[in-house]
């Protein structure tokens, strides 16, 4: 089935152009239209506010929409069958020399049979000491040192790409270097793309985040919540959008394809800094499916805030690529998509960029009415619907740390708005490095973690499955 993309056998855009001309002139229209009501046209501001109050309450109907919708949780199926096809496993690896014993352990414990699988650690030609790293690790029989030549641009779906010219696996799956990724996972995809036509393209696999082993990089505040984010993502929104036969950005590891569809489609966009997201809707132009599952790969937060905010960079500044990418062209993605884009990276961009104003708009109005000892003069109505989405954002964030079993109490609740906040910080970065580096990847560091004996307890992983399920 490759029904919906009619005018051109696959998207051919990528990210390497940010902007078309045409593009460029239609921001630049409604930049001077906008500025041009605020001058010339009375009350301009006030359908502004009410502008944004409506796109509030949207997305809050939205939020309460998909908290409903991912309560039908997806069945575990029976894993007894014994797999049959071969299956690819790639991880895109630069400076991680120290990381790598760890992953390569991770990756010895995946239960699929060896003379099926088929693995490569992807290594940049002038990562020198990751290459001697690798080399001189005891590799499973089935993993592999693929170095990967030098070339434009210096990017994980460039990494990937490479690889993806070599394997040999029916399906793939793709891991980053912090991952350990349920030992099942393989085979509970395997079995799903099975009894589903090859319509279905792409199965992505819950992310959770647990705190850091190490005790090095960490930040207590940032890290639970930016577990929480995860845990309202990958167990609310994309296993509701899936349920609802909607497109949704991948994540940026474990999402397995068929490997005739991601070569169909030409494998990841190298130049686009959130290729994940990217792949997501180009799957959904050809006319395919997208799926979740349920065995979850763990993964650690990025740390303080020296370490975050270029992470959430660019993941912004890659969502606004993926954006202005799939704007070039309207056929093949139909109204149900252009909402997933709407609901998901455009209402991503939107509240970043507005919610360290929104919530200092509210504090700075309630704090000059008690100094002034007086009832605060803003519009009841702006207050209540920043209320609610915050609200609504809270429960859907609660819920989904429940399912993953992800610490999230009332004190992450209070201080939510300030990580809202700087979400604002992360935006206007974003917005900078598209102009002047669109395309320079800002790369999280990593380290390996501490014996088990020595971290907190975790749920365990048949538990959280079934919680998740």
């Amino acid at each position: 089935m490759h029904g919906r993309l009619k005018t051109r056998p696959d998207f051919a855009f990528n990210a390497r152009r940010t902007a078309t001309g045409g593009q460029l002139t239609i921001l630049l229209l409604l930049l001077i239209g906008a500025l041009a009501a605020f001058v010339f046209l009375p009350g301009a501001d006030r359908v502004f506010a009410i502008l944004i109050q409506f796109g509030f309450m949207i997305v809050m109907v939205w939020r309460l929409a998909i908290l409903r919708a991912s309560r039908v949780r997806p069945l575990v199926p029976p894993l007894d069958e014994t797999p049959r096809r071969p299956y690819s496993v790639i991880v895109a690896l630069y400076d991680e020399a120290e990381v790598l014993p760890q992953l390569v352990e991770r990756l010895s414990r995946i239960d699929y049979p060896v003379d099926l699988l088929d693995g490569y650690l992807a290594l940049e030609a002038r990562d020198e000491a990751t290459i001697a790293a690798a080399r001189a690790l005891d590799l499973p029989s089935w993993l592999q040192v693929l170095v990967v030549p030098p070339g434009q641009p210096s990017t994980k779906p460039r990494a990937l790409n490479h690889a993806l010219s070599r394997i040999k696996g029916d399906f793939v799956t793709i891991y980053d270097a912090e991952d350990d990724p349920d030992p099942q996972q393989l085979r509970e995809a395997a079995v799903r793309f099975a009894a589903e036509d090859e319509t279905l393209a792409c199965l992505q696999a819950p992310l959770r985040i647990r705190g850091r082993q190490n005790g090095r990089n960490t930040s207590p505040f940032l890290d639970r919540q930016f577990a929480a984010e995860y845990a309202a993502l990958f167990e609310i929104a994309l296993p509701a959008l899936a349920r609802m036969g909607l497109p949704f950005p991948l994540g940026g590891t474990s999402n397995h394809f068929r490997v005739s569809a991601l070569r169909a489609m030409g494998g990841w966009d190298a130049w686009n800094v959130t290729e994940d997201a990217d792949l997501g809707f180009r799957v959904w132009r050809r006319g395919w499916r997208m799926g979740v599952l349920v065995r979850p790969t763990y993964e650690t937060p990025p740390g303080p805030l020296f370490l975050w905010l270029p992470q959430r960079t660019r993941w912004l500044k890659g969502y606004m690529q993926t954006i202005m990418v799939h704007t070039r062209a309207f056929d093949g993605m139909g109204w149900r998509g252009w909402w997933a884009v709407l609901m998901t990276l455009g209402a991503a961009l939107a509240a970043a960029a507005v919610h360290a104003f929104a919530v200092s708009w509210v504090m700075l109005a309630f704090l000059f009415a008690a100094m002034a000892q007086q009832p605060p003069q803003t519009p009841w109505t702006g207050v209540a619907v920043l209320a609610g989405g915050a609200a609504t954002a809270v429960l859907t964030t609660l819920v989904g740390a429940r399912r993953a079993g992800v610490p999230y109490g009332w004190k992450d609740m209070l201080g939510a708005p300030v990580y809202w906040s700087l979400l604002t910080l992360a935006f206007g970065h974003a917005f900078v490095r598209l102009i002047f580096e669109p395309h320079r990847w800002d790369k999280t560091p990593h380290a390996p973690d501490l014996p088990a004996n020595e971290i907190l307890p975790e749920p365990q992983v048949a538990d959280s499955g079934r919680t998740a399920a």
